[in-house]
């Protein structure tokens, strides 16, 4: 009984371990790098959203290059 509440702690102590090394290097890159958000509505068609009301498109976010200003004739800009 003893050691089996000792490998429970171990695998507790792991995924906090885990936990708190992830959370921050996910948030980092969501915020830097890129991210994925779901666009809804009218406001895009006919390139996105061609099916209407209900249809919903999912689309990667470059924050990347709008940070660099590698933006060109084309491109969808998001702004918040």
């Amino acid at each position: 009984m003893a050691q089996a509440q000792g490998v429970g702690k171990r695998y507790i102590k792991a995924f906090f371990k885990g936990f708190f090394v992830g959370v921050p290097i996910t948030v980092t890159f969501l915020d830097r790098v890129a991210c994925v958000a779901r666009v809804e509505g009218a406001s895009m068609q006919p390139c996105l959203n061609p099916g209407g009301r209900q249809a919903s498109d999912v689309v990667l976010l470059n924050h990347w290059s709008i940070r660099n200003y590698d933006v060109q004739r084309g491109d969808i800009v998001s702004l918040v």
